[in-house]
C-alpha cells in the first residue's frame, strides 16, 4: 500500500511564474522578468480597476525575480521551496496563515519531531521468520495407519525472531540490545547480548556480554589504514559446562575502485572457513561473487541484481554450489511506498528442493515467511511458486491497495483543500486579473502571427477531462440543465501571449503556476490540450501537466522533412528515368543512321535516281520530325517533373527551418551530381556530347 505524502500548503513555483526551466541562467531570469513586466507593470494601466490587477500580478512577478536573481535565496528556494524562505527561528511557518492555523501547524511540526528523536534515540530494528512446510500439496505422504485426510496439511515447522533497540549515551558512545528466539520441530532457544560501542579515531570498538546456550563474552572493532583500505575483527568466548569455546573472526577490505569493493575474511571457532568477496554496486545493479574454503562446507556463490529506480523494482538471479548441493534463486522486490516494500523468490536447488521466500520489509521491521512447496525438483511445484506469487500481488492491488490509496489520496486532498481555500480562491483571483491585463498583447501577438502565417492558438483547455475530443467548458448535469464545467478552465488568452517567433515553449513544471492560468482541480490528474494552427495546417495536442512543451511539435517538422526527402527523391527518378529512355533511344538511332551510312559509302552505285533521292530527303525529314517531337515531349516530360517538384517543396517550404532548407540543398546537389554521372555514362556508348548532358540537367533542375 503507498504512503501518501500528506500535502500540506500549496507553494508557489517561482519557475513557472517566469516561465522558466529550473536550469535558467540569470540573464534568462532578468529577460523573462522584463518581458512581464510590460504586461504587468500598474504605470501601464491607467487609475482604474485594471491597475489594481496589475499591482497583484506584477508583485507576484517581482517576488519570484527577487528570489531567483538572487544566488543564496535561490540556493535555499531550490532545496527547502518558500518554506526555507520563510524561516522565522523556532520552525518553518507561512505568514500567510490564520493564527490557528499556525499553531496547529506548530503543534503538528513538534509531535513529528518527538517522534523522530524517539526514532533516533532507540532506532529499533526487527526480523520475524516463520518457516512453512507446504510439501503436502505436490507429494503426499500416504499412511495406512493415520488419515491425512482430504485437503493437504500445512504446518509451521519453525520460527525465529530477534529484536533490537540503542540508546546513544553521549556523541561517540551508543549501547544496544538486542535479543533473539529460535523454534524448530519443537526445540526452542533463545539468547539476548548487551553491546557498547564507542567511536575513536578512524574506527570503532565493542564489547558484547550476553547469554544463551551459556554465557557469551566478546570484543570487536574495526579501523581505517587508508582511505581505501579498512580491517574489521573480533573475538568470542561461548562458555559451556565443561569448556570454553573461542571464536575469532578477521576481515580485510579494499575499495578496488568507486563500485567495487573486496573482502578476505576468516572465521575460527565453532565453523572454521576462510572466505573472499568481490562485490560491485552501482547504481543501476549489484553483482556478488563469493568463494567459501571452510569446515564442514565448501561453496562458490554469485548474484546479480537489476535495479530498475523508475519502477520501484529490483531484479536478482543468484547460483550457489558446494559439498552441500546446488541452489538456485530467481526473485523480484517491488517498493510499494516510501517505507514498504516485498519481494519473492523462488529457490530451487538438490537436495532443499523447491522453495517460495515471501519477505515484507515496513521501514526497520522484516518479516520473512519461507515457504516449503517440495524436497525434489517438481516442475509444477516451480510453476505456482512462480506465477501465485505474481497474481496475489495483483489482485491485492486491485481490489485492497489501489481503493485504500485513492480514498486516503482523496481524503488528504479535501483537508489540503479546506485548508488552502484562501489560496486557492486568491490563485484564481490572479489569473482573471492576469488574463484581462493581457487583451493588448493578445490582439498584437496575434496580429502578427496571422501575417506571417505563424503560430495560432485557437483553444486550449487545460483541466481534468476522460475525453480529449469532446471537452468542453460546458458540461449537462443529471437533469440536461448546461452548466459551467468546473474542472475545465480557457487558457488560449495565456498561451497566446506566451508565443514568440511562432513557437510556443512550456518547462517541465505544474502548468497551473503560469501567468493566466490556476487549479481547476487541485490533487487531480490535469491535462493540457491545445488545438492550433501553423502555417495555414489545424493541429492538435495533449500534454500532461509536468509535461514540457513545444509548439509546433518537432514530430510534425520531422515529418515535414521526411515528406520533403522522399519528394525529392521520388522526383529524381522519374527524372532520371525520363533521361534514360531519351538517351537509349538517341543512342538505338544514332546506330540506325551510322548504319545507312556505311551502306551508301558499301553500294556499287555511284549515283541516286530522283526518286530514290526524293524518297531519301522525305525519310530524312520525317525522322526529323520525329525527333522534334520527341524533343518536345521530353523537355515537356522534365519540366512537368519541375513543377511538381517545386509545388511540392512550396507546399512544405514554409514549415521548415532554415537549417532544413540547406540540408534539402545539399540532398538536391548529391541528387543532381548522381544524375549527371549517370548521364555521362550513358553519354559513353551514344553521339551525345557533354553539352547535351548539361542541357538535359539545366532541363531538369
Amino acid at each position: 500500500m503507498d504512503d501518501n505524502d500528506e500535502l500540506d500548503y500549496v507553494e508557489e513555483d517561482y519557475y513557472a511564474t517566469l516561465n522558466l526551466p529550473r536550469t535558467a541562467t540569470a540573464d534568462e531570469i532578468s529577460k523573462a522578468y522584463r518581458n512581464l513586466s510590460r504586461i504587468f507593470h500598474p504605470d501601464k494601466h491607467g487609475n482604474g480597476e485594471n491597475k489594481q490587477k496589475a499591482e497583484l500580478m506584477f508583485n507576484r512577478t517581482k517576488k519570484a525575480y527577487e528570489v531567483l536573481s538572487d544566488p543564496h535565496q535561490r540556493a535555499i528556494y531550490d532545496s527547502l521551496g518558500v518554506k526555507g524562505l520563510e524561516t522565522e527561528g523556532w520552525e518553518i511557518v507561512h505568514r500567510t496563515k490564520t493564527p490557528n492555523e499556525i499553531r496547529e501547524e506548530y503543534e503538528r511540526l513538534a509531535r513529528e519531531r518527538e517522534e523522530r528523536r524517539l526514532q533516533q534515540k532507540t532506532n529499533p530494528r526487527g526480523n520475524i521468520s516463520v518457516h512453512i512446510n507446504a510439501t503436502d500439496f505436490f507429494s503426499r505422504y500416504d499412511d495406512e495407519y493415520y488419515d491425512t485426510g482430504f485437503l493437504p496439511s500445512i504446518e509451521v515447522s519453525g520460527m525465529s525472531m530477534s529484536q533490537s533497540i540503542e540508546a546513544p549515551l553521549s556523541r561517540t558512545e551508543i549501547a544496544t540490545l538486542s535479543g533473539s528466539l529460535h523454534l524448530q520441530n519443537g526445540v526452542g532457544s533463545g539468547n539476548f547480548l548487551l553491546s557498547g560501542k564507542r567511536l575513536i579515531n578512524k574506527g570503532w570498538f565493542e564489547v558484547d556480554c550476553g547469554a544463551g546456550n551459556g554465557p557469551v563474552l566478546g570484543a570487536k572493532g574495526s579501523r581505517n589504514l587508508t582511505n581505501r583500505i579498512f580491517l574489521t575483527g573480533g573475538t568470542t568466548f561461548h562458555f559451556r559446562p565443561n569448556a570454553i569455546i573461542p571464536g575469532l573472526t578477521g576481515t580485510a577490505a579494499i575499495q578496488l575502485d568507486k563500485n567495487t569493493l573486496g573482502y578476505l575474511t576468516y572465521n575460527a571457532g565453532l565453523q572454521n572457513s576462510m572466505s573472499t568477496v568481490v562485490e560491485r554496486n552501482t547504481e543501476k545493479y549489484h553483482c556478488n561473487l563469493t568463494i567459501t574454503l571452510g569446515i564442514p562446507h565448501c561453496y562458490i556463490a554469485a548474484s546479480y541484481s537489476r535495479k530498475l529506480v523508475e519502477q520501484g523494482l529490483r531484479l536478482r538471479v543468484a547460483l550457489k554450489g558446494g559439498t552441500f548441493g546446488f541452489l538456485s534463486e530467481c526473485g523480484a522486490e517491488k517498493k510499494v511506498s516510501k517505507y514498504s516494500s516485498v519481494s519473492a523468490t523462488v529457490c530451487v536447488g538438490v537436495p532443499s528442493g523447491v522453495t517460495l521466500k515471501i519477505k515484507i520489509i515496513r521501514s526497520t521491521q522484516t518479516y520473512l515467511f519461507p515457504i516449503h512447496l517440495s524436497e525434489e525438483v517438481i516442475p509444477a511445484a516451480i510453476f505456482y511458486a512462480t506465477v501465485t506469487p505474481l497474481l496475489t500481488y495483483f489482485v491485492l492491488k486491485k481490489m485492497v491497495f489501489d481503493p485504500m490509496n485513492e480514498a486516503t489520496k482523496q481524503k488528504n486532498i479535501e483537508r489540503v483543500k479546506e485548508t488552502n481555500s484562501t489560496r486557492m480562491a486568491e490563485k484564481r483571483r490572479e489569473a482573471e486579473s492576469a488574463i484581462a491585463l493581457m487583451g493588448a498583447l493578445y490582439e498584437r501577438i496575434r496580429k502578427d502571427e496571422l501575417k506571417s502565417e505563424g503560430l495560432i492558438i485557437v483553444s486550449a483547455m487545460y483541466g481534468k477531462f476522460s475525453d480529449a475530443e469532446n471537452v468542453s467548458l460546458e458540461e449537462a448535469d443529471d437533469m440536461g440543465f448546461v452548466q459551467q464545467n468546473p474542472y475545465v478552465i480557457d487558457v488560449r488568452i495565456p498561451l497566446q501571449c506566451l508565443v514568440k517567433d511562432s513557437q510556443l515553449t512550456l518547462y517541465s513544471s505544474s502548468k497551473s503556476e503560469l501567468p493566466g492560468f490556476y487549479d481547476p482541480c487541485f490533487g487531480e490528474e490535469k491535462l493540457l490540450k491545445i488545438d492550433y494552427e501553423f502555417r495555414n495546417t489545424s493541429y492538435s495536442s495533449i500534454f500532461g501537466d509536468m509535461d514540457p512543451v513545444r509548439l509546433p511539435v518537432p514530430a510534425n517538422d520531422a515529418s515535414h522533412m521526411v515528406i520533403s526527402i522522399c519528394v525529392v527523391l521520388l522526383t529524381a527518378y522519374l527524372g532520371f528515368t525520363g533521361c534514360t529512355a531519351r538517351l537509349e533511344d538517341e543512342g538505338a538511332r544514332a546506330k540506325q543512321q551510322q548504319t545507312k551510312v556505311n551502306r551508301k559509302h558499301t553500294t556499287n552505285e555511284p549515283n541516286f535516281s530522283d526518286s530514290s533521292e526524293d524518297g531519301s530527303n522525305g525519310s530524312e525529314q520525317e525522322e526529323k520530325d520525329e525527333d522534334s517531337e520527341t524533343e518536345r515531349n521530353r523537355r515537356l516530360h522534365i519540366e512537368s517533373l519541375g513543377q511538381l517538384k517545386s509545388a511540392k517543396l512550396k507546399s512544405i517550404e514554409k514549415s521548415l527551418t532554415e537549417e532544413q532548407r540547406q540540408a534539402e540543398k545539399e540532398i538536391e546537389r548529391a541528387q543532381l551530381a548522381a544524375i549527371f554521372e549517370l548521364l555521362k555514362k550513358q553519354a559513353d556508348s551514344s553521339n551525345l556530347n557533354e553539352d547535351d548532358l548539361k542541357e538535359q540537367l539545366s532541363l531538369y533542375r
